[in-house]
């Protein structure tokens, strides 16, 4: 099968808070339909917001920098077009009518994505947000912990647990977590 076109970034509309959800449920529509050479990857771009507290602590949070949109890099195909279109929660892509406009590079570039990012495929973090999971080695291995957040790029993921009778979110490698 060779690449006759190179994929290139597309936004699919999504119903509001739905984004991850969109995004878990295209890639495992492209790991099931084994499209992984079709949509390369799917990004819900998010930012870490510092807000203050009621109590006056600073809590850091990741903000969805478009919400109601989730970013797919794909060869448009009919079956491409297809599996992202008939995602549950996508409204459509944007672009006139029913055809989806790819994003320029200068506009990808302006949205802070990186050009070269790893493919669905060979990305080995298999996890969502809300994920249950083991921390399986580290200071606070044998605990377990909800997935806040997941960096694809470096591999990390914001794991929260219930340490010294509160709650308490921290940085771990993908390797060094299990999912339940």
């Amino acid at each position: 099968m060779s690449e006759l076109q190179e994929a290139r970034w597309y936004v699919a509309h999504t119903y509001s808070g739905h984004e991850n959800k969109v995004k878990a449920t295209i890639e495992k529509a492209v790991k099931t339909r084994g499209m992984e050479d079709y949509i390369k990857q799917v990004v819900v771009p998010t930012e870490d917001v510092v807000e203050t507290t009621k109590t006056g602590k600073e809590k850091t949070r990741q903000r969805k920098i478009f919400p109601g949109y989730v970013l797919v890099k794909m060869i448009i195909t009919d079956e491409s077009w297809y599996v992202v279109r008939n995602t549950k929660g996508v409204t459509g892509f944007v672009g006139p009518g029913s055809k989806p406009v790819p994003l320029s590079d200068d506009e990808v570039l302006a949205m802070g994505i990186e050009l070269t990012e790893p493919k669905i495929g060979n990305s080995n973090i298999d996890l969502e947000i809300g994920d249950a999971v083991e921390v399986s080695n580290g200071p606070f291995a044998g605990q377990v912990g909800t997935v806040e957040a997941i960096d694809v790029e470096t591999k990390e993921v914001k794991v929260c647990i219930d340490a010294f009778g509160k709650k308490t979110l921290f940085v771990v490698e993908s390797d060094s977590i299990e999912k339940l």
